[in-house]
């Protein structure tokens, strides 16, 4: 693996966040690379961690008080073997180059556990969505569109939402697209269900990874029934765990954004997630506003200079990583075990630094990457497209019915990978193996393209 990862660091020293993405893959297929020779010598290690295309683009914008801005637009296409391009738009003040990388790097894997014919790619903005009117926003998006049309479509690549993209942004940017190409295809995922979007699609990837969680419980024999569960988040997938979370039966205690989180030892009821949605999703408020409306729970700022995050130091059963990536670093990672957590499920991309990792592999707790166990938001919007293809609208029962189906699935073929590979139960080894495999048959087939 050594010459792969000098070429890499040669060539994007500064990228760290993509360096941690791949080799955390190159670590876990080593074993079947010695199993298929024929590997290496195609050289899919390099052709695998170089993205077909990288775009990058100014995107001018105005602001209400007529002053003008200048963002830069991404998009990285991955790798198109198993499909169309797909991956959703991050706007956030942190996206660069690092990040996209290493977020279509994971995509490409995760689209390729979900069984369906989907590529992977990513893009975004170092927007800031926060503080910004709808009508900024909108000019934001309508910009941001006139450049990316010219690479995107139904059957090239389709992006979704991801931070700082939720419906008003992917409807603004749809509707630009709408006005360019003039034409109505499902060019974007995450739509608004009355013009072409998908039920389920907001809650799917919350719920897939508490599917995900219960299928690893079911192979210790318990359920996530009365357990104790810290998750961090506050956004779309964080809501949406823990909706399903308290459907299950479970208690969640935990919940955060960028300026701290709340520790509510009662639980996170029904009627308290309802006011957590209206607060995030209505009146963009901060977390820390939980506290102030319910007396009971406990509100801790952040400490940008801390060695752990003390949300990850509670006494719990499971835990939840929803925020981002690399949240939970290798203190965090001693803190769970040391407080008995039995599962880690991820619902954010890579929210867990490979000295976490190590901690949660050597400690024997359950432990699921992300680019398995958040994979339901992917399926959905692979559902979506079926959906836009055929001019339908699935009910709801049928959407959520195909999602537990596509979990269940993705859980199995991460433990049957795992274990021809001589790690039982190790689902991140069966993750990326499985993930790699199917990807690199898929581009040995259609030759040196």
């Amino acid at each position: 693996m050594e010459p792969i990862m000098e070429i890499i660091l040669s060539r994007d020293p500064e990228q760290k966040e993509f360096h941690q993405a791949v080799t955390e893959v190159l670590e876990s297929v080593k074993p079947v690379l010695d199993k298929n020779p024929e590997y290496r010598h195609e050289k899919v290690l390099e052709r695998i961690v170089e993205p077909e295309r990288v775009i990058i683009f100014r995107v001018p914008w105005m602001d209400d008080r007529g002053e003008i801005h200048v963002n830069r637009g991404f998009r990285v296409e991955m790798n198109s073997a198993l499909g169309p391009y797909k991956g959703g738009l991050r706007f956030h003040p942190s996206v660069n180059l690092s990040i996209l990388k290493f977020l279509a790097f994971e995509q490409v894997f995760k689209n390729a556990l979900t069984t369906l014919s989907l590529g992977g790619g990513k893009g975004g903005s170092d927007f800031d969505p926060k503080g910004k009117s709808d009508s900024e926003v909108m000019r934001f998006c309508q910009s941001f569109m006139s450049e990316l049309f010219r690479h995107i479509g139904p059957d090239t690549d389709v992006p979704a939402g991801d931070i700082g993209v939720g419906a008003r942004e992917i409807g603004y940017l749809f509707g630009m697209y709408k006005k360019l190409k003039n034409e109505f295809t499902g060019v974007l995922t995450g739509k608004s269900v009355n013009w072409g979007g998908s039920l389920i699609r907001p809650e799917a990837t919350g719920y897939g990874c508490v599917y995900f969680a219960a299928e690893m419980l079911a192979t210790r024999n318990s359920t996530l029934e009365k357990k104790v569960c810290l998750v961090s988040g506050s956004g779309n997938v964080a809501q949406y765990t823990t909706e399903k979370l308290i459907e299950m039966g479970a208690k969640v205690v935990t919940l955060s954004d960028s300026s701290g989180y709340i520790f509510d030892e009662r639980g996170i009821d029904k009627e308290k997630l309802e006011y957590v949605k209206t607060l995030k999703n209505i009146k963009r408020g901060r977390i820390k506003e939980y506290a102030e409306k319910f007396s009971e729970a406990v509100y801790t700022p952040t400490d940008p200079g801390a060695a752990f995050n003390p949300l990850w130091n509670h006494q719990a059963d499971c835990a939840f990583p929803c925020a981002t990536q690399n949240e939970i670093n290798e203190n965090d990672a001693q803190n769970l075990v040391n407080n008995n957590v039995q599962l880690v499920c991820e619902g954010a991309n890579m929210p867990t630094t490979i000295e976490g990792i190590n901690v949660f592999q050597d400690s024997n707790i359950l432990y699921a990457p992300g680019k398995a166990a958040n994979a339901g938001g992917v399926a959905v919007s692979g559902l979506e497209m079926s959906q836009n293809s055929m001019r339908l609208n699935w009910p709801r029962q049928e959407v959520e019915h195909r999602l537990q189906i596509i979990m269940k699935s993705i859980h199995k073929t991460c433990l049957d990978a795992a274990e021809d590979y001589g790690t039982p139960g190790n689902y991140l080894i069966g993750a990326n193996i499985a993930g790699f495999v199917k990807v690199v048959e898929a581009m040995l087939d259609q030759g040196l393209v």
